[in-house]
């Protein structure tokens, strides 16, 4: 071998060592949502449960989703300026059937679970992939409270959820976390915080008569339930 040989192999096998390795499978590998989530929502208020789907990559032009039994539950493909440019960013809520309608049983066998499976390619042709764990895990909803003092003030709180809802799946329940929103405000605390103070500032803002609020308890797992409550300025 050459000394210009011997020269140009060490220089691709650091090239080799920096980059990694550039099979079509580690390129594949490299190619992941920055975000894949199935979740239910459940609303408290409205006694009706839905499955929500959030995602987000770079530039992708078609996608699939993959319930855990294999069967397809999604699809979407761009066309014209989105086949060559791509989306990004997508989220969508299932229909939200009440659940005097459609038995809550019935609802978690169409959605069984176990991990979801996002596949699709990039506009590149690259593969991109995902997954979610959905659970049946599903925090019964707070108990609100809305307390308006002078000046606009405005405290909203709840108790802390410990359990499922009544006659949801007795599964374990671990609280990430609340959210709170009113109009277009809108906050998410830690699981050991259980009121939110508004400013006064914003509640001036608010028409008068009555105002819708909600606090959703979002389990460790994606699931959220709403539950509504309203206060009168």
């Amino acid at each position: 071998m050459t000394r210009h040989m011997r020269i140009l192999t060490c220089l691709l096998a650091t090239i080799a060592l920096v980059v990694g390795p550039t099979t079509p499978e580690a390129w594949a590998a490299k190619k992941k949502l920055a975000i894949s989530r199935v979740y239910f929502e459940f609303n408290f208020t409205a006694n009706d449960l839905g499955l929500h789907v959030s995602l987000d990559g770079e530039d992708w032009k078609e996608l699939e989703i993959l319930a855990p039994n294999g069967q397809t539950l999604f699809e979407v493909e761009g066309h014209g300026p989105y086949a060559t440019l791509g989306m990004t960013e997508l989220f969508f809520e299932g229909a939200e059937p009440n659940l005097a309608d459609v038995p809550l049983e019935d609802l978690l066998d169409m959605f069984p679970e176990g991990t979801y499976r996002f596949s699709g390619l990039t506009v590149e042709g690259d593969p991109v992939s995902g997954t979610s764990r959905l659970t049946h895990a599903i925090p019964a909803a707070p108990t609100v409270s809305a307390l308006l003092g002078p000046n606009n003030s405005l405290v909203i709180s709840w108790s802390a959820v410990t359990g499922p809802p009544p006659g949801f799946p007795a599964k374990p329940i671990s609280i990430a976390g609340y959210q709170v929103i009113v109009g277009t405000f809108q906050v998410t605390v830690p699981a050991t915080t259980l009121s939110v103070t508004v400013s006064p500032e914003f509640v001036a803002s608010l028409p008068s008569g009555a105002n819708p609020f909600e606090v959703l308890a979002i389990e460790a797992g994606g699931n959220q339930t709403i539950a509504e409550g309203s206060f009168t300025k």
